[in-house]
């Protein structure tokens, strides 16, 4: 995924300062960076669910480690997103079982539905489709990832339904 040159605006409120003071007190004094991964979460979730430049500095900044730190495991994990994302994001298991149960035509089909490309935003930022590694739910293919939830054993007639309960507000994306 590339970099996005999109300006975002910082906002670490008080609120989430205090929230990212507690992720680090449960590290041994020194070893903020250990706290790296659980905060660019609540960073990322308190920015629009993506982590610009600036804010990956940012957060450099406040665990007192090189931007290149941060900037090697945003561009590892795909659950960090370097720019603008849909609101809905669609994450299918593009690994071995969920292949051959079908996932790819399902992930075309949900495409073709939305009228966009893997890894592209619908213009009204509601919806996108992403191919990611192995969920860890091969026994439930084909499967995917909707925001903190999966969705499993899915059907054309499922992801009708998800996009519905999407566009109606009936989904829930996160277990907080």
């Amino acid at each position: 995924m590339e970099r996005s040159h999109i300006k975002q605006e910082i906002n670490i409120t008080e609120s989430l300062m205090n929230r990212i003071n507690e992720l680090i007190s449960h590290y041994p004094e020194g070893k903020q960076k250990s706290a790296l991964l659980p905060v660019l979460h609540e960073v990322q979730d308190a920015h629009d669910n993506w982590l610009s430049i600036e804010l990956q500095n940012k957060v450099a900044e406040i665990l007192g480690i090189l931007p290149i730190e941060v900037y090697e495991v945003v561009t590892f994990y795909t659950m960090f997103n370097q720019r603008p994302i849909g609101k809905y994001m669609f994450e299918f298991c593009q690994t071995s079982p969920c292949c051959q149960n079908g996932v790819e035509d399902l992930m075309d089909y949900t495409c073709s539905k939305l009228g966009v490309k893997v890894g592209e935003p619908t213009p009204d930022m509601m919806f996108e489709v992403r191919g990611v590694e192995c969920l860890g739910a091969c026994g439930y293919a084909p499967m995917m990832q909707l925001g903190d939830f999966y969705q499993e054993h899915l059907t054309k007639e499922k992801i009708d339904q998800l996009m519905t309960d999407c566009k109606d507000g009936k989904i829930t994306l996160h277990d907080k």
